[in-house]
């Protein structure tokens, strides 16, 4: 069988990116169409010049195209407000759906954590920059301890790395955020707070975790979020520690109050991220924008391993 053949929908950054990895990094997928819905956009341009078939009528353009018969994966670039229309297309044409906006029809995905339980859906949910980043650290404290009461999460990245997609999503990306914390890492209730930097020169993505949880050893909730960060960068290589994870412990005798979580004795867990990015297409500074398209292309080869075994009957 050949390789599973994937279209994009959104030329701007994200779907610009995206498309790059799929040509110059990916083993097990195939480009097959690039759709926009701006004649002029740099993104469709590109993909003009490395012979990737393109339009700039949107879904509905890519759905005429000769290419859409031999498509097996449609990555959605384009915005939340979008996306629903864009599902009704493709599941009325078959087509597998990976969503990188913060739309949330399908179930949540962070490759580390439960792609196993997601492989199969029609439509999946990538979450957010802020999610790829922390939900993997909050479900690396949570599988070493029995509960995690509460997580935290205050993600910084460079103004100029969002664009009017992300701008315009700010709202739905920050509960998206909040939500993918408490369903996929397993946090009772989880807090996104998400911040754009103005500074100049641009700053790397930063991420500040906070988690609380019970029946936690330091020991083991360091190693536990060493080895994820690991797993993560496998995929996501600018993807690191920015310090040492910092503890602190509460007892009976000196618990703390947390709105809308009540009274907490336990270990608190600080961690600190950074992402850079690859500049495959966009700067390193935009690792907010590198971490979601790689984490797409993660999820998307799976899928495609998928397809091939289904195809081959295993």
């Amino acid at each position: 069988m050949r390789k599973p053949r994937v279209a994009i929908i959104g030329s701007g950054n994200i779907g610009t990116d995206l498309m790059f990895k799929v040509i110059r990094t990916s083993g097990a997928l195939e480009m097959g169409a690039l759709a926009g819905i701006d004649a002029d956009s740099d993104g469709l341009a590109r993909a003009r010049k490395m012979n990737v078939p393109t339009t700039h009528g949107g879904l509905e353009g890519l759905v005429g195209m000769s290419e859409w018969k031999d498509i097996d994966i449609v990555f959605d670039a384009t915005s939340a407000g979008a996306h629903a229309q864009h599902d009704k297309i493709c599941r009325q044409h078959g087509k597998r759906l990976i969503d990188l906006t913060p739309a949330a029809m399908g179930p949540y995905c962070v490759p580390v954590v439960n792609i196993d339980a997601t492989i199969d859906q029609p439509n999946i949910n990538m979450v957010s920059c802020g999610g790829q980043a922390t939900i993997p650290i909050v479900h690396a404290v949570k599988r070493v301890s029995s509960r995690v009461p509460y997580a935290e999460v205050v993600a910084s990245m460079s103004s100029k790395s969002a664009g009017p997609g992300t701008r315009a999503n700010i709202d739905e990306v920050t509960r998206t955020t909040a939500k993918g914390i408490e369903s996929v890492s397993g946090a009772d209730k989880g807090k996104a707070i998400i911040i754009l930097n103005p500074a100049e020169p641009p700053l790397l993505m930063r991420n500040t975790i906070y988690i609380l949880s019970i029946d936690s050893d330091e020991q083991a909730v360091d190693k536990s979020i060493h080895d994820m960060v690991a797993e993560v960068s496998a995929y996501v290589p600018g993807y690191r520690l920015k310090h040492e994870i910092q503890f602190e412990r509460f007892g009976d005798n000196r618990k703390i109050e947390i709105t809308g979580v009540g009274e907490f004795a336990g270990l608190k867990s600080t961690v600190f991220l950074e992402v850079e990015g690859a500049a495959h297409y966009l700067p390193a500074y935009a690792g907010n924008l590198d971490i979601m398209t790689s984490a797409g292309l993660s999820t998307g080869e799976r899928v495609a391993r998928r397809i091939v075994e289904q195809a081959n009957g295993r």
